[in-house]
């Protein structure tokens, strides 16, 4: 297929079939504990289909089972959703939450496998990657479903959200351990304002409101642009059941934020947020990137820096600023310490909006300031690195680093498998086909670990 669609092209080619691979090829080795599932999910529209926007393509799933050792088994398949067969998101009787490309994430949560994709419902699969159908948490949940949930390490409570560009513009839900969902509640005063990801604390919720917002005269199939118009803000509210009626608004900079690093409270009870933000040129360098139009950057991210926000609840006010100037996205880092005060972050560098630097993996030093970056060689992409516990582990990064890399000088891909705390490589999985640089995983072990 011909296309001047740089999301169609390169890194981000589609593949065209649906392969199941056994017994893959291992250099170095895998440590035996890594026993469960790497799955990572990406936009991949079917052969002879090219969407408006990047976001817009169908998803599909890739998954890689570790286990004694060896890898068992690859598998990609394509989340077999209404919209994957071409049916429209609105219809007559407004927009149908299950025609979803259910192309951002994959988690598992309470034992359900759900693909993600923030406009519509989760999608269930099985352990084999092949779709279940649209999960609604037996008819409770009536919004959409964020990308980004996140499941708190304390409670095992899955938080998360639903945005619309029209009211109500920000629903908020929490499942209990067990997968019920126990809580959903309508957050007043946010507005039509993108709101892709969200942060928890131990004791808040963290909402992030930038310059994008909702544009109905934005003809790519996501009607969202940048308006100067729209103010930026953080919203912060008390975790609970009356959390809602006690939420605050803060003004910020103007800028746009797709990804939570993570947030915190510190010792003198200050929310610290932090995160890749773009300003206004920034987006509109990445977002002429998503749809194909001309005065691109050479990259879908572009000076994208990570952005620090001190939020005083006392002094109602909000110190922030950039805190690294290497472009970087899709921020992790060891989610036991997610909501908590965390030493290290992981992330995706970026080449510089003049296509200047390299790809690689970041590890960043929040105490020392430091940061190390795994170059990953010339034509080669990795994906987000999802950060999986060592059994026993002592330290923070004790652990390990998975991501996979799309390789164009060998039309070929491999899971990497890296120490976390050096960033050195540990082993590396060869799979049958090239993989599609994508968005969003996880780790899925056989048993969850406990934390030393």
């Amino acid at each position: 297929m011909t296309t001047s669609k740089p999301y169609l092209t390169g890194h981000f080619t589609p593949v065209v079939e649906e392969v199941t691979a056994t017994d893959l090829t291992i250099e170095g080795t895998i440590p035996p504990e890594l026993s469960g599932r790497f799955l990572r999910n990406g936009h991949n529209p079917k052969p002879g289909i090219t969407p408006t926007h990047w976001f817009k393509g169908s998803g599909m799933v890739h998954g890689i089972r570790l286990r004694d050792g060896r890898a068992e088994w690859y598998r990609n398949r394509w989340v077999h959703t209404p919209a994957l067969e071409g049916a429209p998101y609105m219809t007559d009787k407004g927009p149908d939450l299950t025609a979803s490309t259910a192309g951002t994430h994959i988690i598992e949560h309470a034992g359900r496998l759900l693909a993600l994709s923030e406009a519509n419902l989760p999608f269930e699969l099985d352990r084999d990657l092949d779709t279940v159908g649209a999960y609604d948490f037996d008819g409770k949940l009536r919004t959409a479903m964020t990308a980004h949930p996140k499941e708190d390490p304390v409670t095992g409570e899955l938080h998360f959200f639903g945005s619309s560009p029209v009211p109500p513009f920000l629903t908020y839900h929490v499942a209990d351990a067990k997968g019920a969902l126990v809580h959903s509640v309508e957050v007043p005063g946010a507005t039509g304002a993108l709101k892709h990801d969200f942060a928890l604390t131990r004791h808040h919720v963290v909402f992030i409101e930038g310059n994008v917002t909702f544009d109905p005269t934005e003809h790519s199939g996501i009607p969202y642009g940048w308006s100067d118009q729209q103010p930026a803000r953080i919203g912060v509210m008390p975790r609970g059941a009356d959390g809602a009626g006690h939420i605050r608004w803060f003004s910020i900079e103007p800028g746009n934020m797709l990804h939570v690093s993570n947030a915190y409270e510190d010792g003198q009870g200050r929310i610290i947020l932090e995160g890749p933000t773009v300003d206004r040129e920034g987006f509109r360098l990445s977002w002429n990137w998503w749809i194909g139009a001309p005065g691109r950057g050479s990259e879908p991210i572009a000076r994208s820096y990570t952005r620090r926000w001190t939020i005083d609840l006392t002094a109602a006010t909000v110190d922030e600023h950039i805190i690294d100037d290497l472009p970087v996205e899709f921020p992790t880092l060891n989610e036991d310490y997610l909501g908590s005060e965390n030493r290290y972050q992981y992330a995706i560098a970026f080449p510089d909006e003049n296509g200047l630097g390299g790809y690689g993996l970041v590890k960043y030093d929040r105490t020392t300031g430091a940061r190390r970056i795994h170059q990953v060689g010339d034509a080669r992409l990795p994906s987000e690195a999802v950060y999986v516990p060592a059994h026993g582990a002592t330290n923070e990064d004790d652990g390990y680093l998975l991501t996979v890399v799309s390789d164009l000088k060998q039309n070929a891909s491999q899971l990497l498998v890296l120490d976390a705390t050096g960033l050195d490589r540990i082993a590396t999985v060869h799979l049958p086909h090239r993989v599609p640089a994508g968005v969003h995983g996880s780790w899925i072990p056989d048993t969850p670990h406990t934390t030393a």
